[in-house]
C-alpha cells in the first residue's frame, strides 16, 4: 500500500468524524421547535445509509468500504442527536439526589440514558444481522468500535474525570452533570488506555496478514484510525489539553458560570 493510499482512509476516517460531531453540535444548537423535524430529516437519510450498509456488504472494493464507513457513521450520528436533543434518553430525566452513592447512584445515572444505550445495542445486533456472513464487513466494526469505546468513555466519566468536557451539554440536559464528579484519575482509566492500546496492536498485526492493497486492509486502516481516536478521547478526559476546541466553530464557548461539579466529590 502506498503511502497515499494508506493516509486516504486516515484522513477520511478523521475529517468524517470531526466534521459529523460538529454537525449534530449544530443542530442541537438549534431552537427545540425544530428538533423532531430535524430528527426526522436525519431519521430518513439514516435509513438509506443503512440500506447503503446493506448493499455495500455484497461488494468488495474501496468505493463500497468508504460507502460502508460513510452510511454507519450516519446512523451513529442519528442515535447521537437524538440523545443530545432529548428524546432518546431515559425514563429518569432528573439530576443525582443529593448523598447518593455507590450502586445507587449507579442505577440513577443508568436511567437518565438507558433508552439510548438499548438502541445503539439493537442497531448494532441488527447491523450484524443484515451484514451477516458479507465480504465487507466495515459497517459492524465501525460501529462495534464506536459502540465500545463511547461506552468505554461514558463508565469512565461516570467514575470520575479532570475533563468532562461537559460545556456541550445542552440545558435539557443539564441534569446529567450532577452524575459526572471531576477527578485526577479513576481506576478503570488505566485500564480502558491499556485496552485501547492492546486492540490497536492487534489491528496493526492482523493489517500485516493482508494484502496493503485489498479492500480489506482499507477497512482494518478506517478502524485502527477509530481506535486511536477513542484512545485520544480518553487520554484528553485526564488532561487539561483543550479538545472542545476541535468544534469550537459548531459550538462557540458558553458564558462563564460557577461549575456544578466543585461540590461533588461523590
Amino acid at each position: 500500500m502506498t503511502a497515499l493510499t494508506l493516509m486516504a482512509p486516515i484522513f477520511v476516517t478523521i475529517f468524517a468524524w470531526w466534521f459529523s460531531t460538529g454537525l449534530i453540535l449544530l443542530m442541537v444548537r438549534a431552537p427545540s421547535r425544530y428538533y423532531v423535524p430535524l430528527l426526522i430529516g436525519l431519521g430518513v437519510f439514516a435509513g438509506l445509509a443503512f440500506w447503503g450498509i446493506i448493499a455495500s456488504a455484497q461488494n468488495q472494493s474501496y468505493a463500497a468500504v468508504y460507502c460502508g464507513f460513510l452510511c454507519t457513521l450516519l446512523v451513529w450520528g442519528w442515535h447521537e442527536a437524538s440523545f443530545l436533543m432529548g428524546k432518546i434518553t431515559g425514563p429518569r430525566p432528573a439530576p443525582c439526589p443529593q448523598g447518593v452513592r455507590g450502586v445507587q447512584r449507579f442505577m440513577y445515572a443508568v436511567a437518565t440514558l438507558i433508552y439510548h444505550e438499548i438502541a445503539l445495542f439493537l442497531t448494532l445486533i441488527m447491523i450484524g444481522i443484515a451484514t451477516w456472513g458479507s465480504s465487507n464487513q466495515i459497517a459492524l466494526w465501525t460501529f462495534g468500535i464506536l459502540f465500545l469505546m463511547r461506552l468505554s468513555a461514558k463508565f469512565n466519566i461516570f467514575l470520575g474525570v479532570p475533563n468532562l468536557t461537559d460545556e456541550f451539554f445542552p440545558d435539557h440536559l443539564a441534569h446529567l452533570k450532577s452524575y459526572l464528579p471531576k477527578r485526577a484519575m479513576n481506576a478503570l482509566m488505566p485500564i480502558s488506555i491499556i485496552a485501547c492500546l492492546m486492540g490497536g496492536f492487534w489491528q496493526w498485526s492482523f493489517y500485516q496478514t493482508l494484502d496493503p492493497q485489498s479492500d480489506n486492509a482499507i477497512a482494518l486502516v478506517i478502524v485502527m484510525t477509530l481506535t486511536a481516536l477513542g484512545l485520544i478521547e480518553h487520554i484528553f478526559m485526564i488532561t487539561k489539553l483543550p479538545d472542545a476546541l476541535l468544534w469550537r466553530w459548531a459550538a462557540p464557548a458558553p458564558r462563564d458560570k460557577p461549575s456544578q461539579h466543585d461540590s461533588l466529590k461523590n
